[in-house]
């Protein structure tokens, strides 16, 4: 199981020391994946510790609010991951305004140094940290021949041309492109697994199930949260406890009874399911992208196109196993 350290100050360095890598990892997308799986070679033939330094939140919150990027996952799905990745330790570091002024070597000797007793790090060769954004590998490295670590920057990992060019790295930034726009198929091709949203599920205006007779979940979103593009979805809906449900799902403002005026939602139609999801934590993945939302001309003509749509995913779905 992942040690997850949420106060370096009192945390008790690896026994051997650590190789460390560090970064918001946002996604824990391939790109992520193949420089863990990097880091891990190295550790275990030097007999050390694999350690991520990330933080509470996206460093762009603090430093640059106006332009922050919308989450592909939240802590909890990140540290998921990276124990999922093989990671033995997680460090999480508190981001905030004192954080973002400190110089870069500052936090090497706090977190580096002290906290982890680390011997390598492992980061993109367009690693930048500290105020200002100063410092960056050479500055690592430099500090690690005094400090006792060594520094290698990799390449970023690159896609075999099945989203974009041959050779064109991968990156959260990209993956956040393709699920703005619906494209999730894409954004799969980059993470190594459907993208996911979590919420709590909430009451709707109760008009799936009365009126149209496809009850659905109305999942509360994070505004932090990327959400795809308006539209219809094939995907699943899953409980913290593992269990799913093949769903269709809906992005949209239900432009039928509210125009373009309706509120942004996230609601899900699970495929052979009865019962109460209301208050439950709901996982929501998106497979594959059915069609764009749109106004219907009356409340028949939707129900025959929701079933359509409901057939549709299930279809999709079989094909991916």
């Amino acid at each position: 199981m992942m040690e997850i350290v949420t106060d370096p100050s009192n945390s008790v360095p690896p026994t051997g020391g650590s190789a460390v890598t560090i970064g918001a990892y946002d996604g824990v997308h391939l790109g992520h994946r193949a420089l863990l799986n990097e880091l891990k070679v190295r550790a275990e033939a030097d007999g050390l510790a694999t350690v991520v330094v990330t933080f509470d939140r996206h460093p762009a919150t603090v430093v640059r609010p106006e332009s922050a990027p919308l989450l592909l996952c939240d802590l909890d799905q990140k540290l998921e991951l990276l124990e999922a990745a093989g990671v033995d330790r997680t460090v999480v570091v508190t981001f905030d305004e004192e954080r973002a002024n400190e110089e870069a070597e500052a936090f090497v000797n706090e977190i580096l140094v002290e906290c982890l007793d680390t011997r390598l790090v492992v980061v993109g060769e367009g690693f930048h940290f500290g105020h200002g954004r100063k410092g960056n590998v050479a500055l690592l490295a430099d500090i690690g021949s005094r400090a006792g670590f060594a520094v290698e920057g990799m390449s970023l990992q690159a896609d075999q041309g099945s989203v974009g060019a041959p050779g064109e790295p991968i990156s959260s930034t990209r993956v956040r492109n393709l699920v703005s726009k619906g494209r999730v198929e894409g954004a799969t091709a980059l993470l190594g697994r459907p993208h996911q949203i979590r919420g709590l599920v909430v009451a709707g205006d109760r008009r799936g199930g009365a009126e149209l007779g496809f009850p659905t979940a109305n999942v509360d979103i994070s505004p932090d949260v990327c959400i795809p593009a308006t539209g219809i979805y094939a995907g699943w809906f899953e409980r913290p406890d593992g269990s799913r449900w093949e769903a269709a799902i809906s992005v949209g403002r239900r432009p039928t009874f509210y125009g373009s005026d309706g509120e942004l939602l996230v609601e899900v139609y699970l495929l052979d399911f009865t019962g109460d999801l209301y208050g439950d934590q709901a996982r929501v993945g998106f497979v594959s992208r059915l069609r764009d939302e749109q106004a219907f001309g009356s409340v028949e003509a939707l129900v025959d196109q929701m079933g359509r749509d409901v057939a549709e995913a299930r279809t999709r779905l079989s094909t991916r196993g």
